[in-house]
């Protein structure tokens, strides 16, 4: 199969300098990334245990009351903001790759969840939420006579 391309006289070169902004882009990130504060998103690890499914959030420099948990009906939902705190001297950073700004995750429960006995912690930068699971009910079995 033979691929068509309009001619452009200097194609080569442009393809040369896209590469090369994408590879600066990769490795040093967009300049409009690094100098806005936008919504960022944590990561999650969710575990499944015998009694609970564990919910793990890092959330690292941030202070237990700019986290938000909410349960509505089938639905956890976590969210907060972490500042960018500069002080008033102006110093000169070469790096930002810390992500800042507000955050927003949310979950749909398995009808299998406690709602009313979620419980979370917030320790060294990691946010813990234990999702209890209700007692299923056995099948009841049925002798044959």
């Amino acid at each position: 199969m033979v691929l068509l391309r309009k001619y452009e006289p200097d194609f080569p070169v442009r393809s040369l300098s896209r590469e090369m902004e994408r590879l600066f882009e990769d490795f040093f990130g967009r300049p409009a990334e690094r100098t806005q504060l936008t919504e960022w998103s944590p990561l999650v690890d969710v575990k499944e245990e015998e009694n609970a499914f564990k919910v793990s959030i890092d959330l690292p420099g941030m202070n237990k009351d700019d986290i938000n948990i909410e349960v509505d009906s089938n639905r956890l939902a976590i969210s907060g903001e972490r500042k960018f705190e500069q002080e008033e001297k102006k110093e000169d950073y070469h790096f930002v790759e810390r992500s800042y700004g507000k955050f927003y995750r949310s979950f749909t429960l398995p009808s299998t969840v406690k709602a009313d006995e979620i419980d979370a912690a917030y320790k060294d930068g990691v946010l813990e939420i234990t999702l209890p699971k209700k007692e299923e009910v056995k099948p009841k079995k049925v002798s044959i006579k």
